[in-house]
């Protein structure tokens, strides 16, 4: 290695054995310290980054690749027309209106606040993997008129078919082949005190089908109805709550959405509407994953921190170890900035040492869980999305955590030094 006077002798205490087991016992502590706290930081990271990935991979089911949203109030009110200005957009393939709202579900005795998801059936089954979730666990009642088939009980062409999400089929008892009564209030007009029914809208659906998405936001409470009839039931015409868009093969959700968004109002939130990529429709639980991956990084780094105080410990040991040698290299002439800088060599290649030992062992840990899954989610496996912790190396998180090496190491280089410069009579 070409490297100054002052770091070969310092390599060379590294390696040396010490003449008091003790500092040496410490030394290696304090690689070790530095070794588990890097190795912990780069698990953690890849498994925050794993759940990020597998939530990015769950949203392409239910989530168009754009959407476009009214910046003020809840509903377009030329739904039809602006979902027709989109699809001459460079790079859609579809744009169709959607309604959502909140409504009452009555069925088989039981009752339940629902969101109610008002689609272009062919469009929307095109734009998102609907089909894809219908279960066919569920018994279907005596109904000769009910397809089973998961791949056909979205596309029935009965006016009142409809499918339900898994958490509504519980809540309301309702499964294939049962009725379902809507009740969803009056947007205009007084309540009749005297006749309170008569403020609420009513209409019948049949299930078709239930699905399961593993996505609570759409699991929950969702039913998913033909526009017209909710349409019908909240009152509207042509409104529309949002239009959904398919981008061609070749464009990026991303590219897509700002393509819409200059199209639009030549700005991605001004003007009337709001366009969001599919990242962005996520937002809130990417962010949170963000916030907990950083938190939880500070954390490690305190723990760091406190290991690296062991390398001060230990490195002011080995001054004191070292004073006959201090001695005889300060009679020989070398300065005393010169011997300092010995001990602070020496500080940095025991934190660089600990810190690649880390990287390695993390790195070894992350490729072993991720192909092997070692360590498993606790729960009842068949109602896991995953059975394992997703793991996902970002080289940039290995960036990020030799960055805190390095001050510790430089810090505890100017402590050590001086420490050392003042043992040398």
């Amino acid at each position: 290695m070409n490297l100054p006077l002052s770091a070969r002798i310092a390599w060379r205490y590294l390696r040396a054995k010490k003449s008091h087991s003790a500092v040496g016992a410490i030394t290696a502590v304090s690689v070790c310290g530095i070794a588990v706290a890097t190795a912990a930081i780069i698990c953690v990271l890849s498994v925050f980054n794993g759940f990020r990935s597998l939530i990015a991979e769950r949203i392409d089911s239910l989530t168009p690749d754009v959407i476009v949203t009214p910046a003020k109030g809840k509903v377009f009110a030329n739904g039809d027309s602006l979902a027709e200005v989109i699809r001459n957009v460079p790079g859609v393939e579809i744009a169709t209106p959607t309604i959502l709202d909140n409504a009452l579900a009555v069925c088989n005795g039981r009752e339940t606040p629902v969101s109610i998801k008002g689609v272009t059936k062919k469009e929307y089954s095109k734009i998102t993997a609907l089909n894809s979730m219908i279960i066919d666990s569920i018994a279907l009642p005596a109904a000769p008129s009910v397809d089973s088939d998961a791949e056909d009980i979205f596309e029935d062409d009965r006016d009142r078919a409809t499918l339900i999400a898994v958490g509504t089929s519980a809540r309301l008892n309702a499964f294939p082949g049962n009725s379902l009564l809507l009740f969803a209030p009056r947007r205009e007009g007084k309540v009749n005190l005297a006749n309170p029914a008569a403020s609420f809208l009513r209409d019948s659906l049949i299930v078709t089908g239930v699905y399961q998405s593993n996505q609570a936001d759409y699991d929950e409470n969702r039913i998913v109805v033909d526009i017209d009839i909710a349409r019908d039931i909240f009152l509207y015409d042509e409104e529309a709550s949002a239009v959904e868009v398919k981008g061609r093969d070749g464009i990026t959700s991303t590219e897509l959405a700002e393509k819409i968004a200059a199209s639009l109002n030549g700005g991605e939130t001004s003007g009337a509407y709001v366009v969001k990529d599919r990242l962005r429709q996520q937002e809130m639980n990417f962010r949170m994953i963000s916030i907990e991956k950083w938190v939880t990084f500070l954390l490690l780094f305190f723990i760091l921190v406190i290991a690296s105080f062991n390398i001060i410990s230990s490195l002011s040991m080995l001054v004191i170890d070292k004073e006959r040698s201090i001695s005889t290299l300060n009679s020989l002439g070398m300065s005393k900035g010169k011997i300092a800088s010995i001990f602070r060599w020496e500080s940095i290649f025991v934190s660089l040492t600990g810190g690649a030992a880390g990287l390695a062992i993390g790195l070894l840990l992350c490729w072993l869980q991720q192909n092997f899954g070692f360590i498993k989610l606790q729960g009842d496996p068949s109602q896991l999305v995953v059975q394992s912790y997703p793991v996902m190396i970002d080289p940039l998180d290995i960036l990020i955590t030799f960055i805190p090496l390095i001050l510790i190491a430089f810090v505890t280089a100017l402590i050590t030094g001086n420490f050392a410069k003042s043992r040398i009579g």
